[in-house]
């Protein structure tokens, strides 16, 4: 099972957009600075995620969302 998902960050309200197969670990490491990325804007908390069968399927996806470049369609998104 692979996941996109979405985290927002408590400190500074910018959004990240990621693909995993372990969406707990992931946040874990963005919390903790594994991720130079996001090591600056910590804590972040998920915000979104959707669940695929298969990474090729999720990470697809995942450069969808980030085509939306926090316009309208990242909005509707988000307030799903």
């Amino acid at each position: 099972m692979w996941q996109v998902y979405i985290i927002k960050s408590v400190k500074n309200l910018k959004y990240y957009i990621g693909c995993t197969s372990n969406l707990d670990r992931r946040l874990f490491e963005h919390n903790n600075g594994y991720n130079i990325a996001t090591e600056k804007d910590r804590p972040w908390t998920i915000v979104y995620f959707e669940k695929f069968n298969n990474q090729q399927e999720a990470f697809a996806r995942e450069k969808k969302i980030k085509s939306y470049k926090s316009g309208n369609a990242f909005k509707k998104l988000l307030n799903k």
